[in-house]
């Protein structure tokens, strides 16, 4: 019997020199994203109580078809800088074609993009150039989309590991690398035959701010110790003195040692000490594990000469839980699992190298607390989607899920594997959930620059907004006139705008302005107003379209 795990193995280098990937067609991909046209999401319908209607789920997931460059920038009004864990499974670039999702970049969308972004140069692009094209300004577009606290997680093979592994240090930087998981995706043994078998296959994973993130303990049944602490912050472990034994080899004030240091002031006679034991450190231990622990009769052990942890359970030797994390592991899994799950759901495996819920799972809750945002912009079966929802469903969590699938099949296998995970399949109990079926809709701003005013005005509104604040336009709570967006730091926002008219700036609008506030920012067509005028009451005035910024 083969045990599948995953393991998380940390890899500390000198970024100080860090080396710079290139490839043809970077130049165009760089800052490309600043050039992706921002369109809107189009609400198909909502999928709530297991019915289909054209109402809102009001449930915050959603599923998203078209392709995910442009899905991701229409995300950046409400999400920016609002997701928690970001997983995607992009293709591999393995030169395979027959595969429902095409994996060697030669998707007609993908070329037609590539032609259009990169121009002429596109026909001399290897497979792995257009990969590499297709990546870039995805990566950057998710990387403003991840929370600071947050933590991106990529699947990926040999064929595009080191180049990955290079613009991933380009976008997110490379003092943010955590390290890689390695997923056993198979119980078949590896072979080394000229067309190698793997069995392991690695995630790598970043954070937006390294010196800021945190992991949850993210152990499934049958795992070791729940972490405490990745990034190597201190914490306080209490433990009861009638569980603690010392060893005593000098004085234990002498010192601090393996990054572990005494809170209390105690007095220790004959090995045990007088009070609760209380100490600072990075642990591999949670404060509940450990007052599990204690209950079950584990015994506690300080070596005081240099202050490391041991501990004895009932008819075990004595083991030493690390200071520092090195490696984890736990059973997640394998790609035969994920593909007898499918089976189960449609009757028939659809993909041929889909992730198991567990693995996705185990990655949520490594990294994610009970209400947190989880984006997949590679959607695929839904996977991400079936995750999420176990999680939810185990401890009654609020986390969300928003996929974005760009293939056909988005609605028919991605969107319909989600509905069958609530409702129920084979003779799984449904999980209960619901979510909202979106598709790309018209762009924001037409060739020539001007509104799209078939966008509608609330979705001009909301874009108006953000633009201005970074923030996700709610419901004015202000009692005013119709054309106010909201107030935002002593700020008052105003779009004054008619699709079938001009708008004027003057006296008359100023009237019927009600809220106060250090500063108003007012767009219109027109301004009737004098300078000093303004600059005496701090009005601002914004051309409508030219002085609409475009991100």
């Amino acid at each position: 019997m083969y045990t599948y795990c995953v393991y998380l193995i940390y890899a500390f280098a000198d970024r100080s020199n860090m080396p710079v990937l290139n490839w043809i067609g970077k130049e165009k991909v760089v800052n490309h994203h600043l050039d992706v046209p921002y369109r809107v999401l189009e609400h198909t319908y909502g999928f709530k109580n297991g019915n289909e209607s054209k109402q809102f789920s009001g449930s915050g997931n959603k599923i998203i078809h078209g392709d995910n460059l442009e899905a991701l920038k229409a995300l950046l009004p409400e999400y920016e800088g609002k997701v928690k864990c970001i997983y995607i499974d992009p293709p591999y670039n393995t030169g395979n074609e027959n595969w429902v999702y095409n994996d060697n970049v030669n998707d007609p969308k993908i070329m037609k993009w590539l032609g259009q972004v990169v121009g002429k140069e596109s026909e001399d692009l290897t497979r792995h150039d257009k990969w590499l094209c297709m990546m870039y300004p995805r990566l950057k577009l998710l990387h403003k989309l991840l929370a600071d606290d947050g933590a991106i997680f990529i699947s990926i093979d040999d064929n595009e590991q080191a180049n990955l592994k290079l613009m991933m240090d380009e976008i997110f930087g490379g003092g943010n690398f955590v390290g890689q998981f390695y997923w056993m995706k198979t119980s078949t043994p590896p072979s080394l035959s000229k067309k190698m078998r793997r069995k392991l296959e690695p995630l790598l994973c970043y954070e937006k701010k390294i010196n800021e993130f945190e992991y949850n303990g993210g152990f499934t049944e049958g795992g070791d110790m729940p972490l405490l602490n990745a990034g190597n912050e201190k914490r306080e472990l209490n433990i009861p003195r009638s569980c603690v034994t010392f060893t005593f080899n000098g004085d234990y004030k002498s010192g601090k040692y393996h990054n572990v240091e005494l809170v209390n002031d105690i007095k220790i006679k004959n090995g045990i000490p007088e009070s609760d034991l209380k100490i600072i450190g990075e642990f591999k231990w949670t404060q509940d594990f450990l007052n599990k622990e204690i209950q079950e009769g584990t015994k506690i052990i300080v070596k005081s000469d240099k202050f490391s942890l041991r501990y004895i359970r009932t008819g075990e030797r004595i083991k030493r839980p690390s200071n520092i994390i090195s490696k984890t592991e736990c059973n997640v899994g394998t790609n035969e699992d994920a593909k007898k799950i499918i089976s189960e759901i449609f009757g028939s495996s659809q993909f041929d190298y889909p992730k198991v819920p567990s693995l996705i799972e185990y990655i949520i809750k490594f990294q994610c607390d009970e209400n947190s945002i989880i984006l997949d912009s590679f959607a695929g079966s839904g996977t991400t989607a079936h995750a999420v929802l176990n999680l939810n469903k185990q401890d009654g969590g609020n986390r969300k899920f928003i996929l974005i699938e760009m293939e056909e099949y988005a609605n028919s296998i991605t969107a319909e594997r989600v509905k069958r995970v609530i409702k129920g399949y084979s003779d799984k109990e449904g999980t209960g959930g619901s979510f909202d079926y979106y598709e790309l809709g018209q762009p924001l701003f037409n060739d020539e620059g001007e509104l799209n005013e078939l966008v509608g005005v609330d979705k001009l509104r909301e874009y108006i907004y953000y633009t201005e604040t970074k923030e996700h336009l709610v419901k004015s709570k202000y009692i005013d006139n119709e054309y106010l967006l909201d107030k935002y730091n002593d700020t008052v926002y105003y779009f004054f705008y008619e699709q079938d008219s001009t708008t004027t700036l003057n006296y008359e609008f100023l009237s019927t302005i009600k809220t106060k506030a250090e500063q108003y920012i007012v767009y219109a067509d027109n301004c009737l107003l004098s300078k000093e005028f303004m600059i005496k009451h701090h009005i601002i005035f914004k051309k409508i379209p030219r002085d609409i910024t475009k991100f």
